[in-house]
């Protein structure tokens, strides 16, 4: 009985993989279209118990978006769709009232855009990596433990 259930777990971990690795295809895919065009923006707001949200921004010289796309979802089954009303609009200076209009994991999601936009195009900079939700917890353990 317990071999059925290794069997299992097995196979569901390699289905959840095959289906990871399509998902990232078609992000990238999605990401070499817009990049032929510009730059682009990648934003993310991961949710913990509701669908994370990715958005890609594509810049032209001018600093107007030309294109969104957003990939929303809880599943390895999500896709990438287009996000309507920010085209043209100059990436630097979209508004709180502009960001209304979209729930509140795809607006954080734009503002982490912008902001990935501000640090790496115009500022030359590195983007930090946001810690985990496992790293937090480990980190403050580890910090029990020392202390």
């Amino acid at each position: 009985m317990i071999i059925y259930l290794i069997i299992l777990i097995g196979l569901a971990w390699l289905v959840q993989s095959f289906l990871g690795f399509l998902q990232i295809r078609h992000f990238n895919k999605h990401f070499v279209e817009m990049r032929r065009v510009g730059k682009v923006a990648i934003g993310r707001r991961r949710g913990l118990f509701r669908a994370g949200t990715v958005v890609m921004l594509g810049v032209n010289s001018r600093k107007e978006i030309i294109d969104a796309r957003k990939m929303q979802g809880v599943t390895v089954l999500s896709k990438v769709k287009p996000l309507k009303g920010l085209e043209q609009k100059n990436i630097l200076k979209i508004t709180e009232a502009e960001l209304k209009k979209f729930d509140v994991l795809t607006a954080a999601s734009i503002q982490d855009a912008v902001a990935q936009y501000k640090t790496v195009v115009l500022q030359g900079g590195e983007v930090k990596e946001q810690p985990s939700l496992f790293k937090k917890i480990s980190n403050k353990f580890l910090k029990l433990k020392e202390g």
